[in-house]
């Protein structure tokens, strides 16, 4: 009766069936001591203990997502690009107005070409735009000629004098014009600038362009009447009205 009671007492948990354990007993007895033993699962796999399916370890937990780097990526630093720039922002930047001149000087003649010249040249212009150091550039792009008669043309380049071509006196160019009737013609220029902006990181075009106008050149159109010379046109190509 006392090694009953002992064996009651030893058995291990599972052993009775009362428990959810599932497992496997065993009894060895020598004559002198009864040996228990037992080994137990938790129902659906894994040993005793452990919360895990047999050999699975928790995962580690997730390292957070770096945050975004740009072209430098320096403790303490930020980076920060140049502006954009449209015409409106260089308000401030007025490029020098062209000049304009004429042959003959200041007059013209009815059916007859009235050459027009005008000159403009690149400019760079240091200075502040939205608040950045900044040099601005000016080239020459397009002549817009305002006759003063009603008419304009358009011409890529200011013109050139008969000398500079050269060609005689009265030859039609690039930017002359005939006048059809006798009186004043108030005539100008428009030249339009193509602009571009550097912060130090190079230039960067910006759309569209800038304009500059000078007015007020006079030309007085008169009527010119064949009259006998010395020597025909034939014998002087280069005289008046020849």
């Amino acid at each position: 009766m006392l090694l009953a009671a002992q064996l009651v007492a030893s058995t291990p948990a599972g052993c009775d069936g009362g428990t959810p354990w599932q497992g496997e007993c065993t009894v060895s007895n020598s004559g002198t001591s009864v040996d228990l033993g037992a080994s137990a699962t938790r129902p659906g796999g894994g040993d005793a203990g452990s919360s895990h399916p047999e050999g699975a370890l928790p995962a580690p937990p997730a390292e957070p997502a770096p945050p975004p780097c740009g072209p430098i990526c320096r403790p303490g630093y930020t980076v920060e690009s140049p502006p954009d720039v449209t015409l409106a922002d260089l308000a401030s930047f007025v490029p020098a107005s062209p000049s304009l001149s004429g042959e003959p000087a200041g007059f013209g003649v009815v059916g007859m070409p009235t050459n027009l010249v005008a000159a403009a040249s690149e400019q760079w212009m240091p200075g502040t735009l939205l608040g950045w150091d900044v040099v601005v550039r000016f080239v020459p792009a397009g002549f817009v000629f305002d006759h003063g008669d009603g008419t304009s043309a358009y011409s890529s380049t200011g013109g050139l004098s008969w000398a500079s071509i050269p060609a005689a006196q009265f030859t039609p160019t690039a930017t002359s014009h005939v006048y059809r009737e006798r009186g004043t013609y108030s005539v100008g220029v428009t030249v339009q600038y193509a602009a571009s902006v550097d912060f130090g990181r190079g230039w960067r075009p910006v759309a569209g362009f800038v304009t500059s106008t000078t007015g007020g050149y006079d030309v007085r159109v008169v009527e010119v009447s064949t009259a006998l010379v010395d020597r025909s046109c034939a014998e002087d190509p280069t005289g008046p009205g020849c």
